[in-house]
C-alpha cells in the first residue's frame, strides 16, 4: 500500500485532468419528484448483498446516497453531471473515495462491497463516490482509467492516491487510514475483528488458537505489526509453560553462559514486566557468544522487541545497544 503522504503518485506527474470536469457538458436535468426504481434511494441490496453496490444505482443514478450520522452520507452515485458538487466541493471537508465499476467487471463485485461496507462503517469519516464507467465515460477518461476495478481518494479538491484491481479487506483499510491521516482528518480506526479475536483466544490461553489466528491475519497482511507481536506472545507463552520464574532466575545465575537458561530467564523477566533487564541481560550473552549461539540469542531478543514493539523507548534503546554488541 502506498501511503499518499511519502509516495509519488500519477498526480504529480499530471496524469488527472480534473479542468474539464468542474463543469458539466450539458445542464443537469431535473430530478424528478419520484425517484425512479434502482437509484441510491432505494438502498436495495446490491452485488454482494450490500447495499450500495454495483448495479442498484444504475446508469446515470447520482442520487443523494445512503445516510451516515446527522447531516452526511456514506455512499452516492456519481455522474459527470454531479461530479463537481458530490466529488469536488464535497472533497473540500470530508475525503471522497471514487471507484470506477461496470456492471460486467467481475472484480468489481469483489471490490465493490467490501468497500460499501467500509464506507458505512465510517459513518461518514469519509464517502464513497460510484461511478459507472459505462455511464459516464468522459470521467473515466479524465483520470485515465485503464482498467477496473480502480480506486482513487480524492481530497481538498485534488486527488491523492489511487490502486488498481482487487484489495483484502486488510489492506484496503491500511489503505484507508493512511488517506485519511493524509488528509488530516482524526477518525478512530475501527478494530479488526480477526485481530479481536486472535487476542481473545491468547487471553482464554488457547495458545494453538491464537497462534493460528495471527498466522492467518500475517498471511493476508505480512506487514501487520499487533500480528506480528501476538504470535511473538504465542512463542513467548510457550516458552515459559510449566516454568516456575524463581527457579529459572536462580538457573540463569548459576550458569552465565548457558544460553537456554539466560534466553529462559529473559522471558520470564519480560513477564515480570522487567523487559529492560531482560534486554540488557541478552545484549550482554550477544557480546559473550559466537557463531551460532550469538545469532540465536539475537533473533531471541528480537522475537522479544517484537512484542513491546519498535516504538517502544526501551526497545529503541536496546536495539542501539544490541547493534554495538554485534559491530
Amino acid at each position: 500500500m502506498s501511503d499518499p503522504r511519502t509516495t509519488p503518485s500519477i498526480f504529480t506527474r499530471g496524469a488527472v485532468d480534473l479542468s474539464g470536469l468542474s463543469r458539466p457538458s450539458t445542464p443537469p436535468r431535473p430530478a424528478s419528484a419520484t425517484p425512479p426504481p434502482g437509484t441510491a434511494e432505494t438502498h436495495g441490496d446490491r452485488a454482494g448483498g450490500v447495499p450500495g453496490g454495483p448495479g442498484a444505482g444504475g446508469p446515470g443514478a447520482g442520487g443523494p446516497g445512503i445516510p451516515a450520522g446527522p447531516g452526511g452520507v456514506t455512499i452516492i452515485d456519481v455522474t459527470e453531471a454531479t461530479f463537481q458538487s458530490e466529488v469536488l466541493e464535497r472533497s473540500l471537508t470530508t475525503p471522497v473515495v471514487i471507484d470506477f465499476w461496470a456492471e460486467w467487471c467481475e472484480p468489481c463485485k469483489q471490490l465493490s462491497p467490501v468497500l460499501e461496507k467500509l464506507a458505512v462503517e465510517a459513518n461518514g469519516a469519509w464517502v464513497l463516490a460510484k461511478v459507472d464507467v459505462d455511464a459516464n465515460p468522459r470521467l473515466a477518461q479524465a483520470f485515465r482509467v485503464q482498467g477496473i476495478p480502480m480506486v482513487f481518494a480524492v481530497a481538498g479538491g485534488q486527488p491523492v492516491d489511487a490502486f488498481t484491481g482487487v484489495l483484502p479487506e486488510s489492506q484496503l483499510r491500511q489503505w484507508l487510514d493512511a488517506v485519511l491521516r493524509a488528509s488530516g482528518v482524526d477518525v478512530e480506526v475501527p478494530a479488526d475483528p480477526r485481530l479481536e479475536s486472535a487476542d481473545d483466544a491468547l487471553m482464554d490461553g488457547d495458545l494453538d488458537a491464537a497462534e493460528q489466528a495471527y498466522r492467518k491475519i500475517l498471511a493476508e497482511s505480512p506487514a501487520d505489526a499487533s500480528a506480528e507481536a501476538g504470535l511473538a506472545q504465542v512463542g513467548l507463552l510457550r516458552r515459559i509453560q510449566g516454568a516456575d520464574p524463581a527457579s529459572v532466575l536462580a538457573a540463569a545465575q548459576a550458569r552465565p553462559e548457558d544460553v537456554a537458561a539466560q534466553t529462559l530467564a529473559a522471558d520470564v523477566e519480560v513477564l515480570s514486566g522487567q523487559a529492560e533487564a531482560a534486554y540488557r541481560r541478552l545484549v550482554e550473552l550477544v557480546r559473550r557468544t559466537s557463531g551460532a549461539e550469538r545469532e540465536s540469542v539475537r533473533q531471541h531478543l528480537v522475537s522479544l522487541f517484537t512484542i513491546a514493539g519498535p516504538d517502544d523507548p526501551a526497545v529503541v534503546a536496546a536495539r542501539r545497544a544490541l547493534a554495538s554488541a554485534l559491530f
